[in-house]
């Protein structure tokens, strides 16, 4: 399908709409009302804080911007952050050891999809580690480009994971309990209470603490985790508002899954041995502990109707600690694993900063004129402790001793110091929503980064020392034309800076060099409509992505990187909600992608390869979720829903690819009473074998989980 095709589809397909009430554009709240979350389903009047610091609904954005509510959150099941991220359209997220929250999106994967925690990035990709969706209120996600917004990164799109706060309810409670195959438990709780009444300053308190554990699905991969999330919400005067937060999460996995290693000869599609495809080859004692604090302190100061003021400082500080044994091979007869890459490390990370932004509402010639202007200023480092080594032994996956870390050669004794980094980033930005007409609106925003990158090598290593700094300018100029108050057309032109090395807090001397930032730039039109009276609601984009000047293999020198990568991602996404019925509720989302290197050359032994017109590995060209929900009567409500995920290469060849996969799910749910439910739940129904992840480096299977049951009583009190 060609852009200017799908572009003439998007144009006839809101052509004839009722007209219905504008919405009005609200201040942003550092509160999360109970009332404001809507029902399951698209919801274009919601404001969405990761696409614009406006205050701007879905429909008013000019860009392709998508929300999983809490609502969602429950109606899927889903137990972490990247449950909740493959709800959204075109996104295909894993947490492989190693990878943090691994994510897919447009065509672009790893760090050029930034990840932010209440919009706080950590520049750091084994910092997204998956987190228990119980604190999260919602996730929301910014297609394309959005320096502009959050900074370096961000050319793939922006997923922005935010947890709850307290509200302005007198009291509110809620609790969970559940148990599922794997010996998986999970208690929940979560309240929300006013802490005085009467006169003068109120003060409203929310705590939100979850505690789960299994086995796993793998051998001896056992799991647990702690999330407690406080929050303090004070209204000092009518327009003086302070919220303190508080998150913090313990995680220890014991012989973390590392995958599982595909069949000789390693040609076409990969395969494994599915009568092994529960083995952990990790050693006895491997291990992934992370203990992460969140803290922040939000300001809110409302000068006059028009014109508020937001300061918030915020704090993170992480350690994460990688004890295992992480690739393994067939021997060419398929008898034998062999065991390597065993893998010491410590990952000590803090990051500090402060963000002023106000937000202005006005009218220019008589029409609309909103402005947001801010700076942020923040101190990222990290110190790793690294120790690695190579080949270890050869094993029989019918029988084996899985072994002991400190048995591994060289792996015995205390850590050692590794090299430390410290990014320090002054960011200052602003944005406008100007009305040209009753119907058309352009929205504007330009972002000034300096990033100054320091890093400090061990003694005897060489270089001793790295100095870089980068200065980025990045925008976007997105135009919304209202066809009807229910439908919109919208165009937008956005850009994006990105640090070589990907992530600079974890970057080494080699990644950094002397490159430049390297840079992207995306064209999208889109529409958002809502039909029949609002029982459907639909979304559509159609984009191209360019991102240049990436580091690659230089033609001339083999042992030589130069900077001259390019990469271009065409695609579109669809989103749909229809009330079917009143009992009745079809929900759904497709996107596909064309993603494929215009310059990237990759060196295979001694040789220089061109990679042209390959596309990136773990890229699916095809994503689609849907849901079906009925309420069978006022006690009984039952669902299904569907997951597909085309194929993906494993290799820049593209001579290797795993398949692709769909999944199958079902829920029934007896509502006890008002406030008391207990849910079924069966995910992957066909018990289909499938990798959600492929390692390239040692073509690994990353397996998803099996068939699973669940059930979970839900009461709110």
């Amino acid at each position: 399908m060609s852009i200017r095709t799908t572009c003439l589809v998007l144009l006839v397909s809101t052509g004839n709409l009722a007209w219905a009430q504008h919405a009005p554009l609200d201040l942003p709240s550092s509160t999360i009302t109970a009332d404001e979350e809507p029902a399951t389903g698209l919801s274009l009047e919601r404001t969405v804080d990761s696409g614009s610091r406006l205050g701007l609904t879905m429909r008013e954005n000019p860009a392709s911007v998508s929300v999983a509510e809490r609502s969602r959150i429950e109606q899927a099941g889903a137990r972490n952050t990247l449950d909740i991220a493959n709800t959204l359209p075109g996104v295909n997220a894993s947490a492989p050891p190693g990878w943090g929250g691994y994510v897919a999106y447009r065509g672009f994967n790893g760090a050029q999809v930034n990840q932010l925690f209440n919009g706080i990035s950590l520049q750091s990709g084994s910092a997204n580690r998956p987190v228990d969706s119980w604190i999260y209120d919602r996730v929301e996600l910014v297609g394309g480009p959005s320096s502009f917004l959050h900074g370096s990164g961000s050319v793939g799109g922006s997923l922005n994971y935010i947890t709850r706060l307290a509200s302005r309810d007198e009291q509110a409670g809620e609790a969970r309990i559940s148990y599922a195959s794997f010996d998986t438990w999970q208690t929940a709780i979560g309240v929300n209470q006013a802490l005085n009444d009467g006169d003068g300053p109120r003060h409203y308190a929310r705590l939100d603490f979850s505690r789960d554990s299994s086995n796993g699905y793998i051998d001896r991969q056992e799991r647990g985790a702690t999330s407690l999330a406080f929050s303090l919400l004070s209204d000092f005067t009518p327009e003086l508002s302070h919220t303190l937060a508080i998150e913090y999460l313990e995680e220890k996995e014991d012989s973390p899954y590392w995958g599982a290693p595909t069949l000789n000869p390693q040609q076409g599609t990969l395969k494994i041995d599915t009568h092994h495809r529960f083995n952990n080859y990790n050693v006895e004692d491997g291990r992934y502990e992370q203990r992460t604090r969140w803290v922040r302190s939000i300001t809110d100061y409302h000068l006059d109707e028009a014109t508020s003021l937001r300061n918030t400082f915020y704090h993170y500080q992480g350690q994460r600690d990688y004890r295992n044994l992480e690739v393994y091979r067939y021997t060419p007869g398929n008898t034998q694993v062999l065991r390597s890459g065993a893998y010491l490390q410590r990952h000590d990370q803090e990051l500090n900063g402060n963000r002023l932004e106000l937000l202005r509402q006005g009218e220019l010639f008589g029409l609309r004129s909103d402005w947001a202007f801010g700076a942020d200023y923040s101190v990222n480092q990290q110190t790793v402790f690294p120790r690695s080594g190579g080949a270890y032994d050869s094993v029989d996956p019918g029988a084996f001793d899985p072994g002991h870390f400190d048995a591994i050669p060289g792996m015995a004794g205390a850590r050692q110091k590794g090299r430390s980094t410290q990014v320090k980033t002054l960011a200052a930005f602003a944005e406008n929503l100007q009305h040209l007409s009753e119907r058309l609106s352009l929205v504007t925003a330009l972002r000034v980064d300096h990033i100054d990158f320091h890093l400090d090598n061990p003694p005897g290593t060489t270089p001793t020392s790295v100095d870089r700094r980068w200065d980025a300018l990045t925008g976007r100029a997105g135009l919304v034309y209202q066809l009807t108050p229910d439908a919109n057309l919208y165009a937008q032109y956005s850009t994006s800076a990105e640090p070589p090395g990907g992530s600079l807090t974890g970057a080494s001397a080699g990644q950094v060099g002397d490159f430049d930032l390297s840079t992207g730039r995306q064209v999208e039109i889109g529409s958002k409509a809502d039909f029949f009276d609002g029982r459907l609601t639909t979304t559509a984009a159609v984009y191209q992505i360019v991102r240049k000047d990436f580091p690659v293999t230089d033609p001339n020198n083999a042992n030589a990187t130069i900077q001259a990568g390019q990469q271009t991602s065409r695609g579109l996404e669809l989103a749909a909600s229809l009330r079917i019925t009143p009992a009745l509720l079809a929900e759904g989302n497709f996107a596909w992608v064309d993603a494929e290197y215009d310059d990237f050359n990759e060196k295979v032994g001694a040789v220089v390869v061109s990679r042209k017109g390959k596309t990136p590995v773990n890229i699916p060209d095809r994503v689609a979720n849907l849901w079906l929900t009925y309420d069978f009567s006022s006690q009984w409500q039952g669902g299904v829903d569907a997951r597909y995920v085309s194929s993906v290469y494993a290799n820049n060849a593209n001579t290797l690819w795993v398949p692709s996969y769909t999944l199958f799910g079902a829920f029934v749910k007896l509502r006890l009473d008002e406030r008391t439910s207990v849910t079924a739940r069966v995910r992957n129904l066909t018990d289909e074998v499938y990798a959600r992840f492929i390692h390239q480096s040692n073509t690994q299977y990353y397996l998803g989980e099996p068939r699973s049951v669940e059930l979970a009583l839900d009461t709110r009190f």
